[in-house]
């Protein structure tokens, strides 16, 4: 698996292309969770170690740029017609590893592409969920993500009138295609956004 590109590379390519505040914070929060996963998977791979630091490095930094360029060409070209093809178009264009933009590609259920990698499953499965753990977030006093639990997120999910623009079923069948119970799927994802809480904007109102 080659990968040439920075994370570095990655924001610069995303703020090109996307002016939207919260759409750029939204890649942030699909990174932070991805990325995660990706060092779990480092670590369930082996990949530990400074004999391994290389590798690990580069499988990281795929699932990071790859999250953090999912929507990217969005803002530009936000119908089903255009996203995500223009981007991935484009990302072939530069230079881009396959598995980013096949990952890409497979997020959105009506491309057709299936996702058969683990960072295919991972993408999909953060992506819904961390839009929805924003806005679990944003609708507490405080506006911190460190007082959002699951079983807040669990009820709210249930509640159709609350973030409407969030899937349910994606949520629900992508932490299947994943293989993880959604329950500690979205305790994975609530600890690595706390984590970086500040960087997300959701450290709270007094942050």
């Amino acid at each position: 698996m080659e990968n040439q590109f920075r994370r570095e590379d990655a924001i610069i390519l995303l703020h090109q292309w996307t002016q939207s505040e919260s759409l750029r914070k939204h890649a942030l929060a699909v990174e932070t969770c991805v990325a995660a996963y990706g060092e779990a998977e480092a670590d369930r791979l082996g990949l530990t170690g400074a004999d391994h630091e290389s590798d690990r490095d580069r499988l990281i930094t795929l699932y990071s740029t790859t999250a953090l360029l999912h929507d990217f060409d969005y803002e530009k070209h936000p119908t089903p017609d255009e996203h995500p093809f223009v981007g991935v178009r484009e990302l072939e264009r530069l230079g881009w590893p396959a598995e980013t933009r096949t990952a890409i590609l497979g997020h959105a259920q009506y491309s057709g592409v299936p996702r058969t990698t683990h960072l295919d499953k991972v993408l999909f499965a953060c992506d819904e969920l961390a839009g929805f753990l924003t806005a679990c977030a944003l609708v507490k006093p405080t506006k911190s993500i460190a007082d959002v639990e699951v079983a807040g997120v669990k009820k709210k999910l249930k509640d159709k009138a609350f973030a409407r623009g969030v899937n349910r079923e994606d949520v629900y069948q992508s932490a299947t295609e994943l293989g993880v119970d959604l329950d500690a799927h979205i305790a994975f994802c609530l600890e690595a956004m706390k984590a970086r809480a500040a960087e997300l904007g959701l450290a709270g109102a007094s942050a």
